[in-house]
């Protein structure tokens, strides 16, 4: 179930769903418009061979900033990471899901690869995965309408929602637009690498029961004989 306009004002007015600061006709009718916020961070590819996630990566981006005065282009086949304007927040028993705006993607621009999902109990500025599809540069603003969020409750509340210890969550409340921290996967939480799943216990094949197959007798075909029929009697009419 998707939450419709009256209650996403209900959830924001009780504090529940956090979109601050809230502009104004920004609520739709069943989602709410965000913008686009100042920070940026996009590959240095000058001396770079290749990503390799299990490595580091920050080193291999560099910080851009806009303004009121000052815009960001992004050429075609360019990816960027940007961040939204608002901080948004959810409870822990509902998850946000962000997508873009039609009118934009209608230009070429997309606005995220993976990272639709705010998950429940996260609070942050959601960064923007961004990508130019089209032929032509994308000259972007800020504090434009970038993407829109709807808001779904789960079935009950999360045992363990975004940014518990347990999880190693690794963007819980950014504020910053921030590299991929998938390396930490290869340090932290890595029960994956050495993994081994239990052993199936081997099951017997049964064999299949055999059909007794009654063999019918053959039916005798009867034929059924037919009497000639008998001459009829020749009456001799004796001449007197």
């Amino acid at each position: 179930m998707i939450l419709s306009d009256k209650d996403i004002k209900k959830q924001i007015n009780d504090g529940k769903i956090i979109i601050d600061p809230l502009f104004p006709n920004a609520i739709q009718p069943a989602s709410v418009d965000l913008h686009l916020g100042a920070d940026f961070l996009v590959f240095k590819t000058a001396n770079a061979v290749c990503i390799d996630p299990r490595e580091k990566i920050d080193e291999l981006m560099e910080k851009h900033k806009i303004d009121d005065n000052k815009q960001f282009i992004l050429h075609p086949g360019e990816f960027a990471l940007g961040m939204l304007y608002e901080i948004v927040g959810v409870p822990n028993n509902m998850v946000g899901r962000l997508e873009g705006k039609s009118s934009l993607g209608r230009i070429g621009l997309i606005i995220h690869a993976t990272a639709g999902y705010l998950d429940p109990g996260n609070k942050l500025k959601m960064t923007l995965e961004l990508h130019n599809i089209s032929s032509l540069p994308i000259k972007l603003y800020y504090k434009m309408p970038i993407a829109q969020m709807s808001f779904t409750p789960l079935s009950s509340m999360a045992d363990n929602p975004y940014g518990e210890s347990a999880l190693g969550s690794k963007y819980y409340g950014a504020m910053k637009p921030q590299a991929s921290q998938y390396h930490k996967n290869f340090t932290k939480n890595n029960e994956w690498i050495d993994f081994k799943p239990a052993r199936k216990t081997a099951v017997k094949k049964v064999e299949p029961i055999a059909e007794v197959v009654t063999k019918a007798k053959p039916v005798k075909k009867v034929t059924k004989k037919v009497a000639p029929k008998r001459a009829a009697k020749k009456t001799a009419k004796k001449k007197r």
